[in-house]
């Protein structure tokens, strides 16, 4: 039914258009300057007015005509078993098989009524929903046709339109980063009303994990995250030595070095990294990068762990290269070719011109490049939990194991446990850690950006 609406959505809206365009036209006739505005602003006008009437209410119904079908399905069975979470769940999942055909064995009486009492309650609900929503559309439509007219300003209410519009997807994109922090700031205090903030943040050990004996580590849960900060710099400070350099050179060569044609080849090939799936950069590491560190490391007499840092972090180096080099490449080139100019004008080299005048104009978008590397890095999760393991050891050795703020997220949120236990609303408090944590390096970029930016005619 949802494609048949969209379906019907699209006919109105292409239909009235013709219809607005076409009565513009009409009362134009041979002059088109006896109009305001062009015919196809008052087609625009008549289609926004279909448009948008018929996707909001689809928007607000549609959420409200699958509660009221599942309402309705559900009147028969025990409200005990409704009440609950996964018996709700599970029951739904039974009628719809019931519905669908696939139901294995043989229903029983109640799950028979539900399923009856579903599909009534669903055709009822779509035509319901199509109808208004083609009754509120014909509506608008009307009202807009009447204003059709030679001084009509269609222009400018089209205009108005998609300035709300635009409005509206900022307010949206706004208001979902809003609801992000709040839902993670409201677990994150119910997490420091069961631990301690001073512990949370300056504790030394990390194992969120409840022990069967009383004389394990952690017997009640240790919830430092020192050992996660010092793991996540240390595979982020390894990754940003990799991907600086080289990103860094190799944007210089595309930009300044490199012949057209050369560019063109090279640059895809470059950012096909960026594509590649961090999965499938884990298995890298895992099976290639790892074993040959760790090779290499009992060759010089060095004991390696066969999960370390070094290997998750020479990956996740390679991975983020193409945030450094391509960013850091635009803003080379964006740079002016009148400080070129000048630069070998008055006898510089082209290296020279390179490291005193090209390098220093393109600093903020450098920075900038280098902070999106490093919030890329700070974020990865499979490469670290492949390469780097599981283990919260507090050590700056990148030989040894280590683990990250995501890569415990995602282990504490695998899984059934309660919800609502210490344990897992320390994922939410890590969480929490981490945004502002790039929330600071975001901060620092603008602040450098401001400092060092030039203004250019």
């Amino acid at each position: 039914m949802t494609t048949a609406y969209f379906l019907i959505l699209a006919l109105l809206t292409l239909t009235w258009f013709l219809v607005g365009r076409q009565r513009a036209s009409s009362l134009a006739g041979t002059d088109p300057s006896a109009l305001h505005s062009l015919p196809s602003y008052h087609g625009l006008f008549l289609a926004a007015l279909v448009f948008l009437p018929m996707l909001l209410i689809f928007a607000v119904g549609a959420p409200l005509a699958e509660r009221y079908v599942e309402a309705t399905a559900l009147k028969g069975f025990d409200p005990a078993t409704v009440s609950e979470g996964l018996g709700r769940s599970a029951i739904l999942r039974d009628i719809q098989s019931v519905l669908a055909g696939n139901y294995s064995g043989t229903a029983a009486p109640e799950l028979t009524a539900g399923a009856s009492a579903y599909a009534q309650a669903s055709n009822f609900a779509h035509w319901s929903l199509l109808i208004a929503g083609v009754v509120a559309a014909l509506l608008a439509a009307i009202s807009g046709f009447r204003l059709i007219g030679p001084e009509f300003r269609a222009r400018n209410s089209v205009e108005r339109l998609v300035k709300y519009v635009l409005l509206a997807c900022s307010a949206i994109a706004v208001l979902t980063t809003v609801g992000i922090v709040f839902s993670v700031l409201f677990e994150t205090i119910h997490f420091f009303s069961k631990v301690s903030p001073i512990d949370f943040l300056f504790g030394l050990q990390w194992s969120p994990q409840t022990a069967i004996r009383a004389d394990q580590v952690g017997s009640s849960g240790a919830f430092g995250i020192v050992p996660l900060v010092t793991g996540t710099l240390l595979i982020t400070v390894i990754a940003i030595a990799v991907a600086g350099p080289l990103g860094l050179f190799a944007a210089i060569y595309m930009a300044e070095y490199a012949s057209p044609r050369v560019r063109g080849i090279t640059k895809p090939i470059l950012e096909i990294l960026a594509g590649v799936p961090t999965v499938v950069l884990g298995f890298f590491a895992a099976l290639t990068v790892a074993p040959f560190i760790r090779g290499w490391g009992e060759m010089v007499g060095l004991n390696v762990a066969s999960e370390s840092a070094l290997a998750a972090g020479l990956v996740m180096g390679m991975m983020i290269i193409p945030f450094v080099s391509s960013l850091s490449d635009d803003v080379i080139n964006a740079v002016p070719q009148a400080l070129r100019d000048g630069s070998y004008a008055m006898g510089a080299t082209k290296s020279e011109t390179i490291k005193k005048v090209v390098l220093p104009a393109a600093l903020p978008g450098i920075v900038s490049a280098f902070m999106l590397a490093i919030s890329r890095a700070v974020g990865e999760t499979m490469i670290v939990v492949m390469a780097a393991g599981l283990a919260a050891n507090l050590t700056f050795n990148p030989l040894e194991a280590v683990t990250t703020f995501t890569v415990q997220i995602k282990t504490i949120l695998v899984g059934d446990q309660e919800f609502d236990s210490a344990k897992t609303l320390s994922a939410f408090a890590l969480g929490f850690v981490l945004f502002f944590f790039t929330l600071v390096l975001n901060f620092i970029a603008l602040q450098i950006v401001k400092r060092y930016r030039e203004q250019y005619d």
